[in-house]
């Protein structure tokens, strides 16, 4: 099977004329997802995980006598990746892959490697075993990465990797994880091309930036909400560059505008933030090289997925979410432009319920971690030589 291009057109929608036999007759039955998590142990059913995530004693991996800033920083993180298990263990069907089952999920972290390897040497013949690294979690594994991957492999299961923050530049290992991948998702362009180059033939890929780890229609549409301007974005990121435009932003929008530097929003608390008509999405730390300026970080994807207007910061390169842009699914403006900004917002406020219910729509139905993981499941079991469904570039 040949390479899924990273130059695909963007996916067919209902109103697009989409049909419901893009993936034929060649998808397995039925399919089970392994998630690698690092606030995981042994081997676990993922839904017998998440129930007991909220109440999880932390300190097996910050130590008893951690200080509580970091403890609090550890539950917002553990939250956070939970959440992206959540999404992993309900993956939907795509539409027009019906024969497509997934049966329950399980996780393991760090602590369940050799009791993954186990299950690998007894997996059923009639189930097809899939290994989901997200992120850079396979860094964690050290110098047992490859012979792990190779041991698993070895034994018929394929593995997936929908990576972020530069992780053929940044993350060690990644080039020894390459010749292993079956699928892999990832958020620069291009990639780097000492480790591009150990990609397999038959690897599908996809450029695609870290979307939001919501279910779909998680956050019901607020008719309502109120006209304010909300910013999520930690102290770790507050640069002089993006402490302008809040300085801007309060000074223009005094009370209209709302900022937030937590490390990130609890969990339990994200939902509530659709109470807000918009969302500033300005250029994340991370995401100011040329590889990076196609993407962004899961700011406008999650925001757009709660019905808020995003208003998202272009990189210098002017090629950021063009797709998104293009389709007036984000309010997008120069980089570092503060009157453009400004001017930003304001029409984010302004805009009317009925495209904002579009905005939440779109984001619901292609923006979240679960659709573009399920996507690529079913797009990895076309055989060569026949059509394949389409899918996003560089959004």
């Amino acid at each position: 099977m040949p390479r899924l291009p990273d130059s695909a057109p963007a996916p067919a929608s209902p109103a697009s004329g989409a049909t419901d036999d893009r993936y034929g007759t060649h998808l397995p039955l039925p399919l089970r997802v392994f998630i690698y998590c690092p606030w995981a142990g042994a081997i676990a059913d993922a839904a017998d995980f998440l129930s007991r995530l909220p109440d999880m004693d932390l300190s097996l991996w910050v130590g008893r006598g951690a200080e509580d800033s970091v403890r609090r920083m550890a539950r917002l993180d553990a939250d956070w990746h939970g959440e992206s298990v959540r999404c992993l263990a309900n993956l939907v069907t795509p539409p027009g892959a019906d024969t497509l089952r997934f049966l329950p999920a399980r996780i393991f972290g760090a602590t369940g490697l050799a009791g993954f390897a186990d299950a690998c040497r007894e997996k059923p013949a009639d189930e097809t075993w899939w290994l989901l690294f997200t992120g850079q979690h396979p860094r964690q594994l050290g110098p047992s990465l490859a012979p792990f991957c190779a041991l698993v492999r070895a034994c018929g299961v394929k593995l997936f990797f929908y990576a972020f923050d530069e992780a053929s530049r940044a993350m060690a290992g990644f080039a020894e994880l390459a010749p292993h991948l079956d699928v892999l998702v990832h958020d620069e362009w291009p990639l780097a091309s000492p480790a591009a180059v150990r990609l397999r033939s038959d690897c599908r890929t996809r450029h695609h930036s870290w979307v939001a780890n919501l279910e779909p229609f998680a956050a019901a549409f607020n008719e309502e909400p109120e006209e304010k301007i909300f910013f999520l974005g930690s102290q770790l990121g507050l640069t002089a560059h993006r402490q302008r435009q809040i300085d801007f932003l309060r000074k223009r929008f005094r009370d209209r505008f709302a900022a937030c530097h937590d490390h990130s929003i609890a969990v339990a608390d994200r939902l509530s933030l659709n109470r807000y008509k918009v969302s500033l999405c300005p250029e994340g730390r991370k995401f100011t090289t040329p590889a990076m300026s196609r993407t962004h970080t899961d700011r406008p994807f999650w925001s757009g997925c709660l019905g808020m207007v995003p208003v998202s910061e272009n990189s210098q390169q002017g090629d950021r979410l063009e797709e998104l842009a293009t389709a007036s699914l984000i309010v997008r403006y120069p980089h570092g432009d503060l009157r453009a900004l400004g001017e930003a917002c304001e029409r984010a406020l302004a805009c009317p319920v009925e495209e904002r219910r579009r905005i939440h729509e779109h984001f619901n139905r292609h923006e979240t971690v679960g659709t573009v993981v399920a996507e690529m499941l079913a797009a990895a079991f076309i055989p060569e030589g026949e059509t394949r469904p389409t899918v996003n570039v560089a959004t």
